[in-house]
């Protein structure tokens, strides 16, 4: 039987997002607190002669062509970079949504280096993998770690933070089932430069500050408020913010069953949302 290789996508979380300015070319210059969820996207692989990809799962139906998917791109851009003479065909689960500020793309870019790293026994720590994510996009790099970091630049300049209380943290993300496209987000944010993201435990700093894509945000799909509101009453929550550029937004509960009675309202009073129940990565090396 030929072997089959899994990785998870894991959905990735902004606690803090603040914009500092727009630069040349279009980027904007940002500080945030990358953290990740147990859960995401599920893509596995087995070798092959060619390199294919075949997309299923709740939102699989939303991608466009393979060729064009990030995926397709990462397994590509890492063949070449290494000369790798061998195919894989790959197969993404696509479980979360598309174009919701939780890394969808990125995380399953960042998946596959991963898996393909693996399934051709490449160097996993060799400097261009991580010039591929970089190359690939701004949110790639930290969903390569898949662990908490700090993010400057463009997202992408990274720094190891200890993940102090947020290590397993019960979390809960909610999505009110509209897309956001994220030039059109940050082409609307205001300019206005709110001051830097402090350094310190990541938990009181992200408490202590913003998303200022938010306000943005709402002015695109006002569902968030509804979705923010919801997670702001409910009992036993630490956090409640919008995660990147929306239209998802995340909860971090003091306990467990805080954030399944959480659950359990969205279920009753909102079935048309999209929710995952999961909780915060632990540190460590990606498995």
């Amino acid at each position: 039987m030929t072997p089959t290789d899994s990785e998870i996508a894991y959905a990735k979380i902004n606690l803090a997002l603040h914009v500092r300015a727009r630069e040349p070319g279009g980027y904007h210059r940002i500080e945030t607190l990358f953290a990740f969820a147990e859960d995401g996207d599920v893509l596995t692989a087995e070798p092959a002669e060619g390199l294919t990809l075949a997309v299923e799962g709740s939102f699989g139906a939303g991608l466009a062509d393979q060729q064009d998917n990030l995926v397709m791109r990462a397994a590509l851009a890492l063949r070449e970079a290494f000369g790798v003479p061998r195919g894989a065909a790959m197969r993404l689960d696509k479980r979360l949504p598309i174009a919701s500020g939780i890394g969808g793309g990125s995380a399953d870019a960042a998946a596959a280096l991963r898996l393909l790293a693996r399934l051709w026994a490449l160097p996993e720590d060799d400097n261009r993998i991580a010039e591929i994510a970089q190359a690939l996009g701004a949110d790639v790099p930290a969903c390569l770690l898949s662990r908490s970091v700090r993010g400057e630049g463009r997202g992408d300049m990274l720094s190891r933070i200890d993940d102090g209380a947020l290590a397993g943290m019960p979390l809960l993300l909610v999505n009110p089932g509209v897309p956001v496209p994220t030039g059109s987000v940050f082409a609307a944010w205001d300019g206005v430069d709110r001051g830097r993201l402090e350094d310190g435990d990541p938990l009181a700093v992200a408490r202590a500050s913003r998303n200022d894509l938010e306000g943005p945000a709402l002015g695109i799909v006002p569902e968030i408020g509804a979705v923010l509101t919801l997670l702001d009453q409910a009992e036993g929550v630490v956090l409640a913010r919008m995660s990147g550029s929306g239209a998802t937004c995340f909860a971090l509960f003091e306990t467990l069953a805080a954030r399944d009675a959480a659950d359990e309202t969205i279920a009753r009073t909102r079935p048309g949302w999209w929710w995952l129940k999961t909780g915060l990565r632990r540190q460590g090396l990606v498995s």
